[in-house]
């Protein structure tokens, strides 16, 4: 259900509480992907992350993250899901400039927090495929009610400035074309209005590429390939025209659009 925060007292608990809620799983992620990685891959001798560093990083970061979070916007966004998502580019952002700061390259960077970010990404995925497994039925009924699931949250779609989304089954599989990412539009507004150090770059790697591996975690069949995307508005294009599909033609349960107002 679309919601607003225009009170601030408001925004400021409902951010109180998000942060509370994210920093253990941030935490955790952290520890599990950079922990014993090199510091820097051309320069051995630097030595590798050790669980100081790692702490050390967090907390830099989330000072990062309060100077980030007014130009987010969040209070105008209409839905608790999008807030969520954007709350998080805000992280993976802070994250990519710190490392940055610390000498780290902007190759490197992305990497690091892409792996960071996968960690929350594929437990999120994981957690949400719970409900339609228990329910059973085809690999593609699996999928498709997993995917219906996330639409209403965190990905609800009630139109711009949230997200604006087309989805439908067909032969093919199951189609969502996004024309408006709050995620996507937040880094990009970032970086259009400052000094611009790849972190648009950075959200690609992270955010928009873990896309084919989400989609094979959620059919999790042991295969690959079950997922397509021949456009995506991080590289300048304007619609993320994805397909998801169980098998290489995979019958889909649903043949007409999903009314938006399901997606809310």
């Amino acid at each position: 259900m679309p919601t607003r925060a225009s009170n601030p007292a408001a925004m400021r608990m409902w951010l109180r509480v998000v942060t509370v809620l994210a920093r253990p799983l941030v935490r955790r992620a952290a520890r599990e992907a950079l922990q014993g990685r090199l510091l820097d891959p051309d320069a051995a001798a630097r030595g590798r992350w050790l669980r100081a560093d790692v702490r050390v990083f967090r907390k830099a970061t989330w000072r990062r993250v309060d100077a980030l979070l007014p130009s987010a916007q969040l209070e105008k966004l209409p839905t608790f899901g999008n807030r969520l998502n954007v709350f998080m580019a805000v992280v993976t952002t802070a994250a990519y400039q710190e490392l940055l700061d610390r000498g780290i390259s902007r190759d490197y960077a992305a990497s690091l927090v892409a792996d960071v970010g996968w960690k929350l990404y594929a437990w999120m995925l994981t957690a949400s495929a719970i409900p339609a497994r228990i329910l059973r039925g085809s690999r593609q009924g699996q999928l498709e009610r997993t995917l219906e699931l996330l639409m209403r949250f965190p990905f609800s779609a009630p139109g711009k400035p949230g997200y604006e989304v087309e989805a439908w089954g067909d032969a093919d599989g199951f189609h969502t074309h996004w024309t408006h990412c709050p995620p996507q539009a937040f880094v990009r507004a970032l970086v259009e209005a400052g000094d611009d150090r790849g972190e648009l770059d950075a959200f690609y790697r992270s955010w928009c590429l873990y896309d084919w591996a989400g989609a094979d975690l959620l059919v999790a069949d042991g295969a690959r390939g079950h997922y397509e995307r021949p456009h995506t508005m991080s590289r300048g294009d304007a619609v993320c025209d994805m397909c998801w599909r169980a098998g290489s033609r995979a019958g889909s349960i649903r043949r007409t659009p999903l009314e938006r107002s399901e997606s809310r």
